[in-house]
């Protein structure tokens, strides 16, 4: 099944074939040698297979002559693209503040949290040194670190939403996230002492997925899911699904998951077995 952003990449490029040839372009090829691209370019932007950039479509809008509601139309279908896939690179090109600054504003308003993390403690429940630790090692690989101690600071203020009544917190993530640290020893254990000490927290679900548990599904990913949108971390980019369809899948796997999580006394002891192992 396409994605939330396949689906709106395919249905930009269809719209741009029905401005080039509604302009006259009778193919793909008559319309690059026009504006001086090669054809395969315009080939693949029209059949959903490369992303135009903003560049890109200025060009087209131009070469098609435009109406200028037309092209405001089509400046919004891109954005909807771009926004649907942004690059790690992008988006932390002036540090990782804005992007913990979003969550902030996000999660403030949202009545549903649930997230699914694989090799990482959900940033909900990371302590100021283990957020350092896991946000150092992203600058490290694309960039933006300088800001990293006001970043912390920011995902630390999306904790207080941990505390405010009439939401839906649910936060499960993997014993591995544990098993393979991305914190020295010190912060590690700081890291385990707090998940201890916030299982029980009102409203908030906590979960842990261990290591010896049979899962329904093969974990390739996390996933947050804040109201009516999921958020899919890859190692390049950072995903926004909006789609009903996988909105819904996300929720049944998310479901289905916790039947196979330790809850409570069950989730402290491993964690306490986690702190012996540090």
């Amino acid at each position: 099944m396409p994605t939330s952003f396949e689906k709106r990449r395919t249905a930009f490029g269809e719209s741009l074939r029905e401005l080039r040839e509604n302009a006259g372009f009778e193919t793909g090829k008559d319309f690059a040698r026009a504006v001086s691209w090669n054809a395969p370019k315009v080939s693949k932007i029209e059949n959903g297979r490369q992303t135009a950039s903003t560049d890109d479509l200025e060009t087209w809008l131009s070469a098609v002559a435009a109406a200028p509601d037309v092209a405001e139309k089509m400046r919004a279908m891109l954005a909807g693209v771009h926004d649907a896939y942004v690059t790690w690179k992008e988006t932390v090109r002036a540090g990782h503040r804005a992007r913990q600054e979003e969550s902030v504003d996000r999660e403030a308003r949202a009545r549903i949290i649930r997230a699914v993390e694989v090799g990482v403690v959900p940033g909900l429940l990371q302590t100021p040194e283990y957020a350092r630790h896991t946000l150092l090692a992203h600058a490290e690989l694309h960039g933006g670190g300088q800001d990293i101690t006001e970043a912390v600071r920011a995902r630390m203020r999306r904790q207080q939403v941990l505390f405010e009544p009439g939401r839906t917190i649910e936060l499960l993530m993997t014993e591995s996230a544990l098993r393979h640290p991305i914190a020295p020893r010190e912060v590690m254990l700081g890291q385990i002492h707090r998940l201890i000490a916030a299982i029980g927290t009102p409203d908030v679900r906590i979960g842990i997925l261990p290591n010896d548990v049979r899962l329904p599904y093969p974990l390739m990913h996390g996933w947050w899911i804040v109201d009516e949108i999921v958020q899919v971390e890859t190692v390049t980019a950072e995903l926004t699904v909006d789609d009903p369809d996988e909105l819904a899948v996300y929720n049944r796997l998310t479901d289905t998951l916790w039947g196979s999580a330790a809850e409570g006394d069950a989730a402290r002891d491993i964690l306490a077995a986690a702190a012996v192992r540090a």
